[in-house]
């Protein structure tokens, strides 16, 4: 039985290829190669990089291609996953229409599939982290942007033409962060970027007002990040307490929508709120307990990822292991 795959991350500023074998019920990875996406040299320069890449870890390891189960590949979209085609991603300029699917196939003879990397994140969480063993499980990315993959009814859910689970795009108050070119939009609040401009706003009205802005007063507002603020709530500053206590109430009233519609059994988030869930689940929380329907709360539950930093090695292998044959 072939138990060997590859996955390919496909990012704006950096791509991965990576070798992984399955145990089980567990995927491992064996080995890995990156390097810089480097996008002002156009997409033939990291597509034959990848290439390259596959070649080099494949030979490193020993491993012959009738030994490969499929290769995964995970990207930004916009994209077309039925036709294996990449769709011109804001973060891969010249990108249009890569036909990569097809490109991997008749390189390699290996059965190739592409997901956009929410997707993908959420079938690793729910073959190999936080959601296993459940059959409804929304995963949210909560990074540099928000980004939802769903699986639903043991199927992962693309919707019509691969746009399910832009749930970023909902816009959860009239002004605000923007996210999505959308002020006061779920993204705007819950993810880095926008944590970054609700921290610039509250830094300059406690400015204007004459109050104490504590620890974040060393950093310029200009510059600030999420992880600057969740540097100082770590040592108590109340102004970046503040900030992620405005998140997550947000998040909670991004959730309860989820939590009404889609009535998961679990829903997972990723990346920010994973390091800093302390300082945003119990103002979610407080909000879902108001605002979502009692018999849909009561079955869901709330979750950091649990792959962490590896998620998008795990993604793109998760891609790799649901080809169908």
């Amino acid at each position: 039985m072939k138990n060997t795959y590859i996955g390919i991350d496909i990012g704006g500023t950096k791509c991965a290829v990576i070798l992984g074998k399955k145990s089980g019920a567990k995927m491992n990875v064996i080995d890995r190669v990156s390097f810089p996406t480097e996008t002002k040299r156009g997409p033939r320069y990291a597509l034959d990089t990848l290439i390259t890449s596959v070649d080099a870890i494949m030979h490193r390891q020993n491993i012959v291609r009738r030994s490969v189960s499929g290769i995964g590949v995970s990207c930004g979209g916009p994209l077309d996953s039925k036709r294996g085609v990449v769709l011109s991603p804001p973060n891969l300029p010249g990108w249009d229409n890569i036909r990569i699917v097809h490109m991997l196939e008749k390189r390699f003879g290996i059965p190739a599939a592409l997901e956009n990397d929410a997707n993908a994140c959420a079938l690793a969480e729910w073959r190999f982290g936080a959601g296993r063993g459940y059959r409804n499980v929304v995963f949210f990315t909560f990074g540099t942007g928000l980004g939802a993959g769903l699986v639903l009814d043991d199927r992962l859910y693309r919707g019509t033409n691969d746009m399910a689970g832009e749930a970023g795009h909902i816009r959860l108050a009239p002004d605000g962060p923007t996210g999505y070119g959308k002020a006061g939009s779920f993204e705007g609040f819950c993810s880095g970027g926008g944590i970054a401009q609700l921290a610039r706003k509250m830094i300059e009205e406690r400015r204007k007002r004459g109050r104490s802005i504590g620890l974040l007063a060393a950093l310029s507002a200009d510059d600030v990040t999420a992880k600057d603020i969740a540097a100082a709530a770590v040592k108590g500053d109340t102004l970046a307490k503040d900030i992620f206590a405005v998140s997550g109430d947000h998040l909670g009233r991004g959730l309860s929508v989820i939590i009404d519609i889609l009535n998961p059994e679990v829903i997972i988030l990723g990346s920010v709120y994973a390091r800093c869930e302390r300082f945003i689940k119990p103002h979610a929380m407080r909000v879902i307990r108001t605002e979502a329907l009692p018999r849909s709360r009561s079955v869901c539950r709330i979750v950091p990822a649990e792959l962490g930093e590896s998620i998008g090695d795990y993604a793109a292998l998760s891609i790799a292991a649901s080809i169908e044959r």
